[in-house]
């Protein structure tokens, strides 16, 4: 059984809906295209869905050099980066990021459908994220995802999880850049360097999962009894948290598509 690339999902816009393709660019920071976008409140603090969970119901399509957006009661808008491009020093975790602040447009609509004073922002090319350096290399960088440029899933461990459900859950609950068919259940945990088709990436850490799982990415809703984290609490608890998939740094560049094999090197 050869393990083999089997979803691919780009979010553009963190803690918005994803896109599924069917091939995807690997950058240094991930996925091209992959959260350069970002919501943050005004004191430039970041915004997810774990505390605004209809933020999972944005759709977002490419669109250019920018992205359309929809969303219940909102209507359409396109977000580009800024042809004036207005500096805003914001905060992602206990990151310090300067980033690019969208229209007024755009922050008025984020701000209507959150119901406070939002921002749309962007992060440039020659933006500076880097990873934790107990898990990274010397210039490692990443964009606006959580804290690393890729995650991995298992098709068998969602199975695996879903058999003990009283009601399945749908892969997006885990928000996976990457998910691998053709394994045992989280055989990912074990491997520590892998290769999709010509790039080599590192499998740095076990994801520490949390109550964004709990959010139906159909509803915009959380769980009214907490699965699947609750579930997951009983067989999937470490000294670090519920771990479900594993984070991934590119040492490389390059096309990937579905269906191609995953090598594992260590």
């Amino acid at each position: 059984m050869k393990p083999t690339l089997a979803h691919i999902n780009v979010f553009p816009i963190k803690s918005c809906a994803p896109l599924t393709l069917d091939h995807a660019f690997v950058e240094s920071r991930g996925l091209r295209g992959d959260r350069r976008w970002m919501v943050v409140d005004a004191q430039g603090k970041f915004v997810t869905a774990r505390k605004n969970p209809r933020m999972v119901l944005i759709l977002v399509v490419f669109d250019g050099d920018g992205l359309l957006l929809e969303a219940p009661g909102m209507a359409r808008l396109r977000l580009a980066p800024s042809t004036q491009p207005a500096p805003l020093n914001i905060t992602i975790w206990n990151d310090d990021v300067v980033a690019e602040v969208a229209d007024a447009a755009a922050n008025d609509w984020i701000s209507a459908y959150l119901g406070f004073p939002s921002r749309f922002v962007f992060m440039a090319d020659d933006g500076v994220r880097p990873i934790d350096p107990n898990f990274s290399q010397q210039g490692d960088q990443v964009s606006f995802a959580d804290g690393f440029p890729l995650l991995l899933i298992s098709q068998a461990a969602l199975d695996n999880l879903n058999s003990r459900l009283p009601s399945p859950v749908p892969m997006l609950r885990f928000r996976p850049s990457l998910v691998v068919a053709d394994t045992k259940p989280h055989a990912e945990d074990s491997w520590r360097s892998i290769r999709i088709g010509d790039i080599r990436f590192d499998v740095v850490k076990a994801c520490v999962r949390c109550v964004l799982t709990t959010v139906n990415p159909e509803t915009g809703r959380f769980d009214e009894i907490g699965e699947p984290l609750r579930t997951l609490l009983s067989y999937r608890r470490t000294d670090k948290g519920v771990t479900f998939g594993q984070n991934l740094i590119p040492r490389g560049t390059g096309t990937i598509k579905i269906g191609d094999e995953i090598v594992i090197i260590d």
